[in-house]
């Protein structure tokens, strides 16, 4: 099935997290790969040391996507886009009982990814319906052709946010 962790509120990635180590407390095995992110995040190291569940690494960082010069936005997408298909080859060669891709939307909607090659890996998956692959997306704002593809969708509203008051984000809460 093809899960949708959406919503301007805190807990995207918390809650695709939380299905990974429940996933893994049963045996399966879970791939995670990571957009728009570094390796300093408090659920990496963990992950790693959770039998069946691997965190593909994030080898570089190009920083906030506001942030980024043109030139490294080419940059951020041909990295991000081989990751994504990467993952996918992972997909259909090796065994794996679910895939988490954290923050894709955002690397939709910036460019990073092409979203028609990932509405066609939903939709091979929609078509396989074997119950052998549990996808899991992360990110806000998902187009409406990736919200077809789901099977579970839960928006994360904010109501309430510390960084409403100035407050940025804390080690170990936010990242």
């Amino acid at each position: 099935m093809i899960h949708i962790y959406c919503g301007d509120g805190k807990g995207k990635t918390t809650a695709a997290v939380g299905l990974a180590v429940r996933a893994a407390g049963r045996g399966k095995k879970i791939l995670i790969v990571r957009f728009l992110k570094n390796e300093d995040s408090g659920e990496v190291d963990i992950l790693r040391n959770i039998s069946g569940i691997e965190v593909v690494p994030c080898e570089k960082t190009f920083g906030f996507f506001r942030s980024m010069s043109e030139e490294t936005k080419k940059q951020a997408a041909l990295y991000f886009s081989k990751r994504f298909r990467d993952a996918v080859k992972r997909i259909e060669t090796e065994k794996w009982d679910m895939l988490i891709l954290d923050e894709i939307m955002a690397a939709c909607q910036y460019a990073m990814v092409p979203e028609d090659e990932v509405l066609e890996f939903l939709k091979q998956c929609s078509d396989k319906r074997s119950g052998d692959l549990e996808v899991i997306l992360t990110g806000r704002n998902p187009s409406e052709r990736i919200l077809s593809y789901a099977d579970y969708v839960t928006e994360m509203v904010k109501r309430k946010h510390p960084y409403d008051k100035g407050i940025t984000a804390r080690r170990g809460i936010e990242w």
